[in-house]
């Protein structure tokens, strides 16, 4: 994804569908993982691909 694009993709709204296609945001996805996701990062390079890392804290062993 070009820069202009990746500087807002963690916005609650932002999306480059056309109007009434998309409001989804990486951050809400990561929430409903039913895990409490603490850090997503990104990498992307225009006409490669993106790749999303998302960071969640290691489980207590004593509750899984």
């Amino acid at each position: 994804m070009p820069p202009e694009v990746k500087r807002h993709i963690f916005e609650a709204f932002f999306t480059t569908k056309p109007d009434g296609k998309g409001t989804g945001s990486a951050w809400r996805s990561a929430r409903r993982s039913r895990g409490p996701a603490r850090r997503i990062d990104v990498e992307s390079e225009p006409g490669k691909g993106s790749a999303f890392t998302v960071r969640f804290p290691a489980a207590d062993a004593q509750a899984v």
